[in-house]
């Protein structure tokens, strides 16, 4: 029979390798078992803490970690089933492991069914609890494995639909997921053609409000009283035209998201009802004296500097810090070049597959698009690609079929310095200039330089080993 004396005087079994990460609440009335049970896990690497009764278990939940629980069906005060379902609500992922006893089961299996992982009887063996902890911890040692591989195999790809492997882009998916599980109100701050709105939509269905609405709102686009009873709603006969109620945009998303595209655009005075919105959770429909509740998320873009504005007055100040909890910035495609051969693959390949035929692209027109600026970023990409797909009739897209622009902007690329008092610089310091420039470029990747410099990857390797030993 399992007891604290049998515990202490055998020799304790090796750490189970990862549990010193794993939490583990003992919940059991009887004093000796929980000290017993307790020696066992700590043992084996687990962090434990204990409680004798079901609200003492509860309180540690609210306030601490718990990656598993060992839980006695027989409290005082409490049905063992109910305490099981009121920690799975505390503790969703928690494994909680069942004990049993009078040698019986028929309980445990009921908790199984309702959510337990596991069981155990009463009297049992140090070495029956033991051989149970290991095989908890490796289910869930391997579950984050499981997660910390989605999410590397997330970050290299991208998040959702966004594209990008570039540092810049990585960081910004880190913040995107920990914004998805805030209520907090998010500014997305870009460029123009920067994918905003994709972060937006990110954001949104990577966190708690993926099953609720999502709403795009351009404030740039609708004249003010259009955006006023968007937002807003009105009522019949409000204004000219209003010939019908109308519910508002923030009161329609119940419990999802508006997403405030171009927020810098909007007017002083519907900045004012904005912030009220948000701060009192209620709206106002035009020409009602009636107010409403929304339960709403907000998100806002814009790719104005919105602390100038603030000091032009142009917009206010309090709506900027109520919208400023969370900031994201974009980075601008020449910021992160190291994309563009990505992003082109990724958008070839959905315009091959909507022509039904494949498109690729030569090395002199990838250069191209590596050594223009890119004003117009990600969006401007895209538009130049589908332009070069619908006048090119090979399958190839050569220099010749991008827009004027592009293949006609100055030939940067290696970023190679010229002598400014009329000198000649030597072929070999040019070409050392071109192979760094060009490495610094692409974030020392060598496989792209060597392929954008048109040499094999051997000659590169070895012209850099020669410049490390100079």
């Amino acid at each position: 029979m399992f007891t604290a004396s049998t515990a202490a005087v055998l020799s304790p079994p090796p750490q189970i390798e990862g549990a010193n990460f794993l939490n583990l609440l003992i919940v059991d009335d009887d004093r000796a078992i929980r000290e017993a049970c307790r020696e066992v896990a700590q043992s084996l690497g687990f962090n434990t803490q204990v409680a004798e009764s079901a609200e003492q278990a509860y309180r540690l939940l609210d306030s601490s970690s718990t990656d598993a629980v060992l839980l006695d069906l027989r409290l005082p005060g409490a049905s063992g089933l109910e305490a099981l379902h009121t920690i799975k609500k505390h503790r969703a992922d928690a494994l909680v492991i069942v004990v049993t006893g009078y040698g019986t089961v028929q309980s445990a299996v009921q908790a199984m069914k309702d959510g337990a992982y596991d069981y155990v009887t009463k009297p049992f063996s140090m070495e029956e609890l033991r051989l149970l902890l290991e095989r908890v911890a490796g289910h869930l040692r391997l579950k984050t494995e499981n997660r910390v591989l989605r999410e590397t195999i997330k970050s290299r790809q991208g998040f959702g639909n966004i594209i990008g492997r570039a540092p810049e882009m990585e960081k910004l998916y880190r913040i995107i997921a920990k914004a998805g599980q805030s209520v907090h109100p998010v500014l997305i701050l870009g460029e123009s053609g920067t994918g905003k709105e994709l972060v937006a939509k990110s954001i949104h269905f990577a966190g708690i409000f993926r099953n609720k609405p999502f709403i795009p709102v351009d404030c740039g686009s609708l004249v003010p009283t259009l955006i006023e009873s968007e937002l807003f709603g009105h009522v019949r006969g409000a204004f000219t035209g209003a010939t019908n109620p109308k519910d508002g945009l923030l009161a329609i998303a119940a419990g999802g998201t508006v997403f405030l595209d171009e927020i810098g655009e909007l007017p002083v005075d519907l900045q004012a009802k904005l912030l009220r919105a948000i701060q009192e959770k209620e709206i106002r429909p035009v020409g009602s004296v009636k107010r409403v509740p929304i339960n709403v998320r907000i998100l806002a873009a814009t790719n104005r500097d919105l602390e100038r504005s603030v000091a032009d007055g142009t917009f206010r100040r309090d709506l900027f810090f109520r919208l400023n909890v969370l900031t994201l910035r974009i980075p601008a495609l020449r910021e992160r070049r190291q994309d563009i051969p990505l992003l082109v693959a990724h958008f070839l390949e959905r315009i091959g597959r909507d022509a039904g035929i494949e498109k690729t692209i030569s090395d002199d027109a990838l250069k191209a698009l590596l050594n223009y600026d890119w004003p117009g970023n990600v969006r401007e990409l895209e538009n130049s690609l589908e332009r070069a797909c619908a006048l090119s009739s090979a399958n190839e897209i050569q220099m010749r079929d991008l827009p004027t622009q592009i293949y006609s902007a100055p030939i940067d690329l290696l970023g190679m310095s010229q002598p400014t008092n009329g000198g000649i610089v030597p072929m070999a310091e040019l070409e050392k200039q071109s192979i760094l420039a060009a490495l610094a470029q692409v974030n020392g990747d060598k496989m792209l330089a060597a392929r954008l410099l048109g040499i094999g990857k051997t000659t590169l390797y070895r012209k850099l080993k020669e410049y490390e030993s100079q």
